[in-house]
């Protein structure tokens, strides 16, 4: 049985007094929620706070982003041992805003997971196609490729410690949900690879997200298809109440 996640992505949202008042209003929200994992990823002048007041609760912070490399001459990167350091145990890798505006490239995407997986982190590795790609019949073959060129190569091992987020980039920010038939037919197909790759085992245990225009009126319908195993939220885990809802699906 693989235990949901509910994960918001805050993006370039909240000050540090926002950040505080969110944890203030959203924790006794979901507090003596086990039945999910709760994650938030604000941004990375956020994170101190984020992580102070979630300690020693069922909520985890992580990082939006991280840089391969463990330290040096790279400004404005954060390695994945200063997230670990602050208190970060998850971080997000991938995110289509991340390969659309700062030409992320897959194989930046499995250097980054594996930076991530060395200091401890859990990452959210996110894949999924553009609405052209969509249009031309091609998301398999994007997905196929996202993970064969930038997840695959990290190895069984590696494998089992990550999470796989499914985001098609035309219902992202943009009002627009994959239906749960569409959003779980691109699941099949992770999973797929993910058997093709890595066996039997490794296909049943994967968690699956699904990220796109996720909100409290469709999450219990995305939620019932079995292979949807949890969601990766934006503007709707920006508001304590509307995230809880998500949590409670």
């Amino acid at each position: 049985m693989r235990k949901p996640i509910i994960a918001g992505n805050w993006k370039m949202y909240k000050n540090v007094q926002q950040t505080c008042a969110f944890f203030e209003e959203f924790l006794p929200l979901v507090s003596g929620s086990e039945h999910c994992d709760i994650v938030l990823c604000p941004t990375f002048v956020n994170l101190k706070s984020a992580v102070d007041h979630t300690a020693h609760t069922n909520v985890g912070i992580g990082g939006q982003n991280l840089f391969w490399e463990k330290e040096g001459a790279y400004t404005g990167e954060i390695s994945a041992g200063m997230l670990t350091a602050i208190g970060c145990r998850w971080v997000l890798i991938g995110h289509s805003e991340r390969r659309q505006y700062f030409g992320e490239t897959d194989a930046a995407v499995g250097k980054k997971i594996g930076a991530a997986l060395a200091a401890g982190l859990t990452p959210i590795v996110c894949v999924g196609e553009l609405l052209a790609e969509r249009e031309r019949g091609n998301t398999h073959g994007v997905l196929e490729t996202q993970f064969k060129d930038g997840i695959a190569p990290i190895g069984p091992e590696n494998f089992a410690k990550i999470v796989i987020a499914y985001e098609p980039v035309w219902a992202i920010g943009t009002g627009k949900t994959a239906t749960p038939e569409i959003a779980a037919d691109a699941h099949r197909v992770i999973r797929r690879l993910v058997l093709e790759s890595f066996g039997v085992s490794a296909a049943a245990q994967c968690r699956i997200l699904y990220g796109g225009s996720v909100k409290p009126d469709n999450v219990k319908k995305l939620m019932v298809e079995e292979e949807i195993d949890g969601a990766l939220v934006g503007g709707a885990s920006l508001d304590p109440v509307s995230f809880a809802s998500l949590v409670h699906f």
